[in-house]
Parts: structure tokens; C-alpha cells; sequence
């Protein structure tokens, strides 16, 4: 065990000023991805700063119809919240599909969206691993990859991003609102976690010192249906090789409005906008949906033994928007 100090603190203003006054310190929620990394060897924070008691932990509505969400939501009780059930029902899907109901329990939301990948290079300290140990190397690109990247990942890192939930909230527009030594900020959750580049060591655009202190969700948009899929190697408590997020919505026999993102195939959640732009105000059937997919898989590029996630992707994706164009059609 390696010695770390610990910090309780009783707002968000010193949550963050502790935070900031020590670099290399982390923020504690339930705990259930950071202590597994302490316990491996991967992470070795010098202080735990814990946020677990903050109030942070209410769901509300927005004055505009939205949902504002507190970083230290649990999983177990957003997925089970009936105005995410009713109007976000693809949030409650995702965060169903994750681990298991223990974890649920304990996970936040502030804390699912750091949760780091699972690439068994990243979780084993006797292998190098650029994200890691930057400039170390990526076996995985040689080595096993089959859970691993198809679209946007480098030479340096073919990681994928772990959370099912941030794929929910990529497809439905969510933004995270973070709390730094700077004051405040928002930021798209399409935008809060990165690809890898030549800098796979960060995952996201969180600067030193912020914390997460809410997601707000915009106003459910009348018309729309949403869900969210998830293929696997078993039923439950595993990992994503690919799942899909969708949103749409069905005016006249042609789609209005679509949003779609990927899980499982990228260091962040995919949101699939050469998808959207071609299905936007097309045809609502399957011929249109199998050539928007198609069009935004082409820029896969599967590694030797993953090529299978691409036609996973295309079935799940096609298959998630035909079950949707199903429900939005008039009675």
C-alpha cells in the first residue's frame, strides 16, 4: 500500500481549492474505478480529496424543462428516476447495462465519466502502455485488440472509453459543468473526452484542480423516442464491444430529427454526425438508415483481430433506428 493523505472538505469552493493546491490529487466518489487503479498500481495519488458527501446529489428540473443532474447522483438512483425513465428513457437504459447492481449502488455520475479504459495494457504496470507511462508504446496495437478501437484512436493509443452512460448523454446533448480554481465553466459531453492523438495520457478536458459538479440535459424534445443498445460477450456485467445511442424523431414518413452516438468503438463516445447529416429529413426506413451508418463507418480502421465491431456496429445502429422509426409511426 502506498501512504496518501485524505481530505473531507465541507463545500465545493474548498473541494476545488484543495484540489488545486495539490497536483496529482484526486476526487472521490463511490470510488469504484479509482480504488480498483490504486490497487493495481495504475494510480498513486498523493491525496484523495473526497467529494462523496458534497451536496451534489439532487436531481432537478431546469426552469427551461431540462434535467440538471448532481455529480454525486448515484447510478442506481438516476437510472431509476422517474423524469429520466419518462423523457430520457435511453439514460436509464445505459446506466442499467453497466456493472452490476452493487456497483450501481455506489457509482456516481460525476465519477462515470472518468472512469478510465480497460485495456488490459493500461491495467497492467509490468507492460507499457502510452497512456500510462506517455512514450512507453501500445502493444495493444500488435497485441490483443479485439475490445479495442476501430474509429479515431492513433499510433500511440487504440484505447476505448468504458462508460455506457456517456454514450446516452452524447447522443442526447448533455453538457457537464465543471467547477475549477477559474471559476465555472460548461462543456458538450461530445466534447469532454478526447481522442487519443499523441497525448492518450488525457482522457478528457478537465483542467487541473476542476470538478465536476453537475450534467444538465436540454428539454426532451416533443415527437423524439430514444433507446440505447448494448452488444457484449455475456448478459450482464460486462463491457461494451460496441453499443449504440439513438434519438429520432418522424415527421411525414421522413426523419426529422436524429442523434446517434457509439460505444465501444473509440477513446470517447462517437457521436455519429456524417450518420446524422445523411439520415437528416431522408426516408424513415432501412435502406436510408443502412447508408447513413454506412457512411459514418467508413472512417473505421479496424486493426487485425476487431474488423467484426464495424458490422456490429452498422446491425445495432440499423437495427436501433428501425425499432425507433416503429414506435414514432402514427398508431
Amino acid at each position: 500500500m502506498k501512504p496518501f493523505a485524505y481530505r473531507r472538505p465541507a463545500s465545493v469552493a474548498e473541494a476545488v481549492r484543495v484540489g488545486a493546491a495539490h497536483p496529482g490529487a484526486r476526487f472521490l466518489g463511490g470510488g469504484t474505478n479509482l480504488v480498483d487503479l490504486m490497487k493495481l498500481g495504475v494510480e498513486s495519488p498523493g491525496l484523495l480529496v473526497d467529494v462523496s458527501r458534497l451536496p451534489l446529489s439532487r436531481v432537478s428540473r431546469t426552469d427551461d424543462g431540462g434535467l440538471r443532474i448532481g455529480a454525486t447522483v448515484r447510478n442506481s438512483d438516476l437510472a431509476a428516476h422517474p423524469d429520466v425513465r419518462s423523457d430520457y428513457p435511453a439514460l436509464s437504459q445505459a446506466l442499467l447495462s453497466g456493472a452490476s447492481g452493487q456497483l450501481r449502488n455506489t457509482a456516481t455520475t460525476g465519477g462515470n465519466l472518468l472512469q478510465r479504459t480497460r485495456c488490459p495494457y493500461f491495467q497492467d504496470v509490468s507492460k507499457p502502455c502510452n497512456k500510462r507511462t506517455p512514450g512507453s508504446g501500445c502493444p495493444a496495437r500488435e497485441g490483443t485488440h479485439r475490445d479495442l478501437a476501430v474509429l479515431g484512436h492513433s499510433q500511440d493509443c487504440v484505447a476505448t472509453n468504458p462508460s455506457d452512460m456517456a454514450v446516452a448523454l452524447a447522443a442526447l446533448d448533455a453538457a457537464v459543468l465543471l467547477r475549477g480554481p477559474e471559476g465555472e465553466r460548461t462543456v458538450p459531453v461530445t466534447d469532454f473526452h478526447r481522442l487519443p492523438g499523441d497525448n492518450p495520457d488525457q482522457d478528457t478536458v478537465i483542467r487541473p484542480g476542476e470538478l465536476i459538479t453537475e450534467v444538465v440535459l436540454p428539454p426532451p424534445v416533443d415527437g423524439a423516442f430514444s433507446l440505447y443498445r448494448k452488444a457484449r460477450d455475456r448478459a450482464s456485467y460486462a463491457f461494451a464491444l460496441v453499443s449504440v445511442a439513438a434519438v429520432l424523431s418522424v415527421r411525414d414518413g421522413r426523419v426529422e430529427r436524429v442523434a446517434l452516438a457509439f460505444g465501444g468503438l473509440a477513446h470517447r463516445p462517437w457521436r455519429a454526425r456524417v450518420a446524422e447529416d445523411v439520415l437528416r429529413g431522408a426516408p424513415a426506413n432501412e435502406d436510408t438508415f443502412e447508408r447513413g451508418v454506412g457512411a459514418e463507418l467508413e472512417a473505421a480502421r479496424p486493426l487485425r483481430d476487431n474488423a467484426f465491431k464495424v458490422d456490429l456496429a452498422r446491425r445495432l445502429a440499423v437495427g436501433a433506428l428501425t425499432e425507433l422509426t416503429g414506435r414514432a409511426a402514427p398508431a
